[in-house]
């Protein structure tokens, strides 16, 4: 969370910075802020808000070729135009961005700057004094960098640029995301590719506890201990075009609008001209060898990561367990003797998840990682990666990867089947052929799911979303939809759970949206409606075809009972959208949320 961007060229910094800050807006947009140094002469503009604000603040008359920028996500201290980044040392000699949280800095702090006056409530500022504190002491530049990230515990993503020095950006990275991007007379820094793909394809990865000067003419990387390091750049193939909106008037329904076409992409990818699944032979046994599947993940992945283990097991008879990353971290439960730990993340650099890699990993573990993002850092990290080929998600409600994560986790459900003998009596690939059909036909409904949004969600304070068996896993992640963008306060529960207590919650008018494709549990869902339906509730159905009754309100199209999930969830996510956009919503970038969660 939050955004990081740098440039050193030829070329004027601020347009660059402005640009990439607005690609990497999605991962924070509280505050914004960027520097821009010109022969020692030092231009900060700072403003609370979206880069909107700061845009139309700063001065276009600027022309200095170095600069670092900076969209904050709240961590310390409230959104405000103090707290905003950059920081500047009490001199202004040293200015700073920073991603992450450092978790010592109050002692930092009494220890190192007990005379030093903070203007900010952040962490951030304690970083950049440092610098200063340790240059005055008598140390180099370069060395009181070191110094001041040998200190922190937590994670950085730092750039800092001196005033006496217009010929370089001193880089950190720690657990947080950051990338040095290379061009011929310039190179940049970001938090994404995504950000400097306008100047830029080539790329550095930079790893925990890594040190970079990054010049005109290049860069040099070493360790925090001074050990030199030698890595190339790689070519980031992402489509510019992918990360625009084109005609569409939000991020979030580009996305969904382009899942028939993820799952088509996911077919071609693992699938070889035979109809076979294409799979990595070490992932294969490293699933043979395991004895359980543990899916550690957050939010809507999480939500996926449910409906997968219901695949693992019902497909492959593959006993699998799901736990929420930040939980299980501080409360890992008995491990079974050989456990594979399949980590899926969309960004691929969830700091709750990465938690639990580095922990699994210490204990000599084998692990997966599931992720829309090459080269992040749980793919390099783990032992195996499944790349989800969705393209990039810019909008913070998950749509698209999370259908890729289902579709993903069938293929692999699939293939461990058939690895243990098992006789499917469907041909999933062509299933799940049928299933992009459905999508498809369902983002063309959208006038009936507008309209839907209105007659259910106009005036409402809350819903409630119920489901049996894997359309409760739905109901989750429908209800976690509707609440991140429309701030309506909604809740997905097992129907059955209804009569458990839930039930007091029903008040004449509650919007009760219930998901029926499961024809083992299609009655007694059908039953839990009626239950509340006699206590005033405002009822909806979304039921699959050939379980329908005639006055249910969307029938889906028909899909294998397995993969219901990826079909059921459309209109749900339409739902959402409509609802927020009722309310005039800032459906792309809603209030206190970020894209890519890279803190703990």
């Amino acid at each position: 969370m939050c955004g990081i961007v740098g440039y050193i060229g030829e070329e004027s910094a601020q347009d660059i910075l402005l640009n990439g800050l607005k690609k990497l807006e999605y991962r924070g947009y509280d505050s914004a802020g960027i520097a821009l140094l010109d022969d020692e002469e030092l231009n900060v503009v700072k403003e609370k808000g979206r880069i909107a604000a700061l845009e139309a603040a700063t001065n276009q008359d600027v022309t200095a070729t170095l600069g670092i920028g900076h969209t904050r996500w709240a961590t310390h201290g409230a959104p405000s135009k103090e707290n905003a980044h950059p920081h500047q040392s009490h001199t202004a000699r040293f200015t700073l961005v920073h991603n992450g949280v450092i978790e010592n800095y109050e002692q930092l702090r009494n220890e190192h700057l007990a005379n030093v006056e903070l203007k900010s409530e952040t962490d951030t500022e304690v970083i950049v004094q440092l610098v200063e504190e340790w240059v005055h002491s008598g140390k180099t530049v370069e060395a009181a960098f070191r110094h001041t990230l040998s200190l922190l515990h937590g994670s950085y993503a730092i750039a800092l640029i001196d005033k006496e020095n217009d010929d370089a950006i001193y880089v950190g990275k720690h657990k947080s995301p950051l990338l040095v991007g290379t061009g011929d007379g310039f190179n940049v820094v970001a938090s994404d590719a995504l950000a400097m793909l306008q100047v830029t394809d080539q790329f550095v990865e930079l790893m925990d506890g890594e040190i970079v000067i990054v010049s005109r003419e290049g860069y040099a990387i070493e360790t925090l201990d001074g050990d030199t390091v030698e890595r190339g750049p790689y070519t980031a193939e992402i489509d510019a075009s992918d990360i625009e909106k084109g005609t569409y008037p939000h991020y979030m329904l580009k996305e969904i609008d382009e899942q028939p076409a993820v799952i088509r992409q996911l077919l071609m990818q693992y699938q070889d001209e035979d109809g076979r699944i294409k799979l990595d032979d070490d992932i294969r046994k490293a699933i043979r060898s395991s004895d359980r599947l543990y899916i550690i993940a957050c939010g809507t992945s999480y939500h996926a990561g449910l409906v997968g283990k219901q695949l693992l097991e019902n497909i492959a008879e593959v006993p699998t367990e799901v736990h929420i990353a930040s939980e299980f971290s501080y409360n890992m439960p008995l491990l079974s003797d050989k456990p594979l730990f399949i980590f899926i993340s969309q960004s691929g650099e969830t700091a709750d998840s990465r938690s639990v890699l580095v922990n699994v990993k210490e204990k000599g573990h084998s692990t997966l990682t599931m992720t829309n993002v090459p080269g992040s850092t749980l793919s390099r990290e783990a032992d195996h990666t499944l790349l989800l080929h969705a393209g990039p998600e810019i909008a913070v409600a998950s749509t698209k990867a999370y259908t890729a994560q289902i579709a993903v986790l069938s293929i692999l459900a699939v293939d461990a089947a058939k690895a243990q003998g098992i006789e499917l009596d469907f041909d999933p690939m062509k299933e799940l052929g049928i299933v992009a059909n459905a999508m498809q036909s369902l983002v063309d409904q959208k006038d009936v799911i507008e309209q839907m949004a209105r007659d259910y969600l106009s005036v409402t304070r809350n819903a409630f979303f119920i489901g049996r068996s894997v359309d409760y896993y739905v109901c989750l992640e429908a209800a976690l939809k509707l609440k991140e963008i429309s701030y309506i306060q909604a809740e997905g529960f097992a129907g059955g759970e209804l009569k458990h207590g839930t039930i007091a919650l029903i008040e004449e008018g509650t919007p009760v949206i219930a998901i029926a494709t499961q024809s083992h549990v299609n009655g007694s869902i059908r039953s839990n409606v009626q239950e509340v339906a006699a206590r005033g509730a405002n009822t909806c159905i979304v039921s699959m075809e050939g379980e329908n009754d005639l006055d249910d309100n969307i029938v889906l199209p028909e899909v294998h009972e397995h993969l219901t999930p990826l079909v059921s969830v459309v209109p749900m996510q339409l739902l959402a959208y409509f609802a927020a956009l009722h309310r005039d919503c800032d459906v792309d970038k809603p209030r206190n949320l970020a894209k890519s969660v890279t803190v703990e």
